[in-house]
């Protein structure tokens, strides 16, 4: 359990980091003074003064935060120049987006390397058998996993689909595989099944036209970059779709069933973790989308809702008074905790339930 915490809090720390690193380098680019770049949650252990920052270490060891000269009120700036609400709207936008996009290139890093040392998956002409179901015509006729299936009663097949929709047109027939292993070319004769058992085919064969590709290592890191910005887009319109549904649900009164909280995170996290560090790193990118979308929602607090403010000014043509950002953002965060400990204690209630996290991870993807 310790070694899942420490993972679980790791990734958590990441995470965050990386999105507050962004807000870090925008923010020192557009001429801000950063006042801290703290890792932990305060209260500080330690700190060290570098140039104009104070590095902290704090104590709570997850996540980060960073502190921005004139970042919310405009009272107490010594450096009206150098305050974020000094700067232009287009400047505090840059800098907002900067740990929404940082998230995005996390994910991005962490798919592309799961890709670049896993190779990429790609469709090819080869209808391949990787499972053979026992007592199936096709373990009676002697087909094994790594076939190459070419032709089916002399007829090329060179997809799934195409091999699957001849098979069974000719149901309760024999039919002739030309099948490839290894070097040599067979030729094996058995009969489909008209009425398969349930989650088997007419064959009682598993196969595939994908493949691992494996590009020579100098193209690995931009065709792992390339696939993972793929899975990236992928995954985020995955989360958007999700969202949708979470407000649909809300919209009519529903509490949603899939949402995980910190320790509905912590259950996938550590379930994640024990499939080995290709699942943990893959997971780390699928949580990096989701912490991104869920910055960029206009809700005080959170960046979008940062980012609202920067809009409104647009459309009013004046700032809306900081105290009022402040105190609108301050009740945002409040809501934002009770809706955690809430999703919490419905997690909490779904682990015991599911007697474990392995219980909770099957009702979670049931």
């Amino acid at each position: 359990m310790l070694g899942s915490i420490l993972i679980f809090l790791a990734v958590l720390s990441v995470l965050v980091l990386v999105h507050e690193l962004g807000h870090f380098i925008a923010a020192k680019r557009a001429g801000v003074w950063v006042e801290e770049f703290g890792f932990g949650i305060p209260p500080r252990i330690i700190g060290k003064k570098i140039g104009e920052t104070i590095y902290s270490l704090n104590l709570l060891p997850f996540g980060g935060f960073v502190r921005l000269h004139g970042e919310s009120t405009e009272e107490g700036i010594s450096a009206p120049s150098r305050a974020f609400l000094a700067k232009s709207k287009k400047t505090r936008f840059f800098i907002i987006i900067a740990g929404v996009v940082m998230n995005f290139v996390l994910a991005i890093s962490a798919f592309g390397l799961i890709y670049t040392f896993t190779g990429v998956p790609r469709v090819t002409d080869n209808v391949r058998i990787v499972g053979v179901n026992a007592d199936s015509p096709a373990q009676e006729a002697g087909l094994m996993d790594g076939d190459l299936i070419r032709e089916v009663d002399g007829e090329s097949v060179t997809s799934t689909r195409k091999f699957i929709d001849t098979v069974e047109e000719k149901g309760g027939n024999e039919i002739t595989l030309s099948v490839q292993r290894g070097s040599q070319m067979e030729k094996i004769s058995l009969s489909p099944r008209e009425n398969p058992p349930e989650g088997e085919g007419v064959l009682g064969v598993v196969i595939t036209s994908t493949e691992i590709y494996y590009a020579p290592i100098w193209q690995r890191p931009a065709i792992g970059a390339y696939y993972g910005l793929q899975e990236a887009i992928f995954w985020g319109k995955t989360v958007i779709e999700g969202f949708i549904m979470i407000f649909s649900q809300l919209f009519v009164g529903r509490l949603p069933q899939d949402v995980a909280g910190p320790v509905g995170i912590f259950a996938l996290t550590s379930q994640a973790a024990s499939f080995g560090i290709v699942a943990l790193v893959n997971f780390v990118g699928i949580l990096s989308v989701n912490l991104a979308i869920l910055n960029v929602l206009p809700f005080p607090a959170l960046d979008g809702g940062r980012l609202l403010f920067i809009i409104i000014e647009s459309v009013i043509g004046r700032r809306v008074t900081p105290k009022i950002e402040a105190a609108i953002h301050a009740a945002g965060m409040i809501i934002l905790i009770f809706l955690i400990l809430a999703i919490t204690a419905h997690d909490v209630e779904r682990l015991i339930s599911a007697g474990g996290i392995s219980g909770f991870v099957d009702s979670v993807f049931k």
